[in-house]
């Protein structure tokens, strides 16, 4: 039996409209014509000091039991938006918020944010507390960044704020990875800032 197609010709389609779809990342994904692959990345990591980290470390620990993070507007103030500016601030780069990006009628929405360095990482921020179908729409944001950028791997992260996950698109082999490991904050605060620093800056 032929495989009907999940996406319509006729039809437009915001990167939202992946995360709400209820198919697997993998279904999407044929649609682009990419395959979905799960497994540990090796992730370019910065040897560069964070003199910053125990202050920040500091800053976020110390806030955590104070503050409810039952909402998304409370999880992006106490632990992305921070994290985000240290690395702004760190590696000298540019961020867009809610950047807007329009390849075709399946391919457009806004990025939650957008850092660019030597080359660009999106980052975002999984709706509902969903990792799962928050990568889903992460990975169709990588395809639509692959048709405007000039890396052949690109990365891009998704967040509950507590918790994050990256994938990496290979844009040769049309091969979209979803890393296995997840990164807790605040324990894994400083391997994840030299994750996002190390693709950033990675040659």
């Amino acid at each position: 039996m032929a495989k009907l197609p999940i996406l319509q010709k006729e039809q437009s389609y915001t990167f939202r409209s992946y995360f709400e779809m209820p198919y697997e990342a993998d279904e999407i994904l044929a649609e682009f014509d990419c395959a979905l692959r799960k497994t540990r990345l090796t992730l370019p990591q910065t040897t560069e000091p964070l003199d910053y980290l125990p202050a920040l470390q500091d800053r976020i620990e110390g806030t955590l039991p104070f503050i409810s993070l039952s909402n998304e507007a409370a999880r992006r103030e106490t632990l992305v938006s921070p994290i985000m500016l240290e690395v702004v601030r760190d590696g000298q780069c540019q961020m867009r918020i809610e950047y807007p990006l329009t390849v075709n009628n399946w391919l457009k929405g806004n990025f939650d944010y957008l850092l660019r360095l030597r080359n660009s990482l999106p980052v975002l921020e999984a709706k509902n507390d969903d990792l799962t179908r928050g990568f889903t729409q992460l990975a169709v944001e990588l395809v639509a960044l692959s048709h405007v950028e000039d890396q052949t791997i690109l990365y891009g992260a998704v967040t509950m704020g507590d918790i994050w996950r990256f994938g990496q698109l290979n844009r040769d082999t049309k091969e979209i990875t979803q890393d296995l490991k997840l990164f807790k904050i605040p324990d894994d605060l400083a391997p994840l800032l030299k994750s996002i620093l190390g693709i950033l800056r990675k040659d």
